[in-house]
């Protein structure tokens, strides 16, 4: 079950550094005035750091019970 969980936490980090990296991008090309797209990418990237963390609980909850 930690398999899966780890593979979901990877495609949650890279989730997290696209956004990041295309929010950087778009925040240097200036064309975005209002900053409503800043603010997209943001939002987007603070729902996959936390989808990230909860796969980080759910993985160490599993550790914790594998270990008794």
């Amino acid at each position: 079950m930690r398999f899966p969980l780890l593979i979901l936490l990877l495609l949650a980090m890279a989730a997290v550094l696209y956004v990041l990296v295309r929010g950087v991008l778009a925040m240097a090309s200036g064309k975005d005035i209002t900053g409503e797209q800043q603010q997209t990418y943001m939002r987007r990237r603070v729902l996959y750091q936390a989808v990230a963390i909860v796969i980080v609980v759910l993985i160490l909850v599993l550790a914790g019970q594998s270990s008794h």
